[in-house]
């Protein structure tokens, strides 16, 4: 029989190996064909012109099941649905909450229900699984494969307990404002308050902050401006998957450069241990004054701590406000762990609304490539623009890290499009043999046919670039 025989039975036996192969993979269960999607919306508030709603809303519409999550994306819309320029109505935050409520009691009770924390340090405060503020449609929150964030075990709810969500949103009527950025820092004399919500007699030198603009109050507006009020939502979109083996869990941290550390003794013990105090916001001072050290107009603010628990980084992203510049947390030995740096609008556009935060980049780090050991110290540095006063800023810093690694899986291999937020299957295993496969018939073909070529007299092929 000729070689080019042997080529011909040759390439039949590895193109019919080639489809067994092709066959039995399209027959595995893709993850990206599990993902599941879910879009709820939040009870109304409304707002007139110059107006605060900071509302919490319990046991909200969410997702049910052993399941992982792997997005959550937020945005305030109209009654038609429409999403709302921050020109209009700033989203000052939104947050939401995973707690355990006492079954058969459907009355709030703060007896009745039990916060179930992300892992952060910060005692008491920024509990939330999920939240951002201004930056919500522009910044991806996509919880890369094989990875998720594992919610609705059974075994972790306490006996008589359900597990229940609630949303916390801060928005901001800023339509007619004397001061558009006043309001949204929410500056106590734009308020005209001299007491909190809680009665507190608000102190000189807090200028201005959240104490200032809680619910129900008016930002000052332009004399004789009129407006209707309008009734909106958060529209919310949830992706998960049912839980199995094969998710590696993530655990959320979130880092807050205000944070300080005292350390107490706990009733009946005699060791001491650290307590956080976040205090969540603070102010810029502008260049031309202040102790905070600053450089080209830049205020710096950091602070260190003590990692509790190693692991890899598998996300990062910070939280700034208006004036933020960039904000990075760094390794023990001074390396980068995520920096993360806003996106300012350029335009009139829902999204893309000129001098506001819309968007923050974001971290994905190669699967271990980044790592946190226990016990180290890390540091987050915040850095705002000082060319004029701020006041009550943030610089929160969120992370996403996985303890165990993933399993080896030598049939697929997951990879994300971050942009798009959406879960792209790699079929490496497969698609390397196929091409090898047929790499090899392409060189056996071309190999057999100049050998025959040269038996009948005709010229070797000639491959044309496409």
């Amino acid at each position: 029989m000729s070689s080019c025989s042997n080529y011909q039975l040759l390439s039949l036996a590895v193109m019919l190996l080639l489809i067994r192969v092709d066959a039995s993979s399209q027959s595995q269960p893709r993850k990206e064909d599990r993902v599941k999607s879910a879009v709820f919306v939040s009870p109304k508030f409304e707002l007139k012109p110059g107006s605060v709603a900071n509302k919490y809303y319990y046991n909200i519409d969410f997702p049910k099941g052993h399941i992982a999550i792997k997005d959550f994306h937020a945005q305030v819309v109209d009654e038609a649905g429409n999403s709302v320029p921050l020109y209009e109505t700033y989203l000052h935050h939104w947050v939401v909450v995973r707690y355990y409520q006492r079954k058969g009691v459907e009355e709030f009770n703060v007896s009745d229900l039990i916060v179930k924390r992300n892992s952060g340090m910060c005692n008491g405060v920024l509990n939330q699984y999920f939240g951002l503020g201004s930056e919500t449609r522009k910044t991806a929150t996509y919880v890369p494969d094989p990875y998720g964030i594992e919610i609705g075990n059974p075994a972790e709810v306490p006996d008589g307990y359900e597990e229940r969500w609630l949303v916390n949103i801060h928005a901001i009527d800023t339509r007619g404002a004397e001061d558009k950025v006043g309001c949204i820092e929410c500056r106590c004399d734009l308020y005209n308050v001299t007491k909190d919500e809680n009665g507190r007699k608000i102190e000189p030198d807090y200028i201005g902050g959240m104490r200032c603009c809680y619910d129900e109050m008016r930002c000052r507006v332009k004399k004789g401006f009129k407006g209707t009020k309008k009734s909106l939502y958060l529209k919310y979109t949830v992706k998960y998957i049912d839980w199995d083996a094969s998710i590696v869990p993530v655990k959320i941290y979130i880092f807050d450069v205000t944070d300080t550390i005292t350390w107490e003794k706990p009733q009946n013990s005699t060791a001491t241990v650290p307590k956080h105090n976040c205090k969540i916001e603070y102010q810029v001072e502008s260049c031309s004054g202040g102790a905070v050290a600053n450089v080209g107009c830049t205020q710096t603010n950091k602070m260190s701590v003590s990692f509790p628990s190693g692991g890899n980084v598998i996300y990062g992203v910070a939280h700034l406000h208006v004036g933020g510049t960039g904000s990075t947390l760094h390794g023990q030995d001074g390396r980068v762990i995520c920096s993360s740096h806003p996106i300012y609008g350029k335009g009139k556009a829902a999204g893309n609304e000129a001098g506001y935060i819309v968007g923050m980049s974001t971290c994905y780090p190669k699967p271990g490539s980044i790592k946190i050991l226990e016990g180290e110290t890390v540091t987050l540095i915040s850095n705002y623009s000082n060319t004029q006063r701020h006041t009550g800023v943030m610089g929160l810093f969120y992370i996403l890290v996985a303890e165990s690694s993933p399993k080896p899986n030598s049939t697929l291999q997951y990879s994300t499009d971050i942009r798009r937020g959406e879960n792209v299957i790699l079929h490496t295993a497969v698609g390397a043999s196929a091409v090898f496969g047929i790499a090899l018939l392409v060189v056996a073909g071309v190999t057999c046919q100049r050998r025959k070529g040269r038996q009948e007299g005709y010229g070797s092929i000639q491959m044309e670039h496409m």
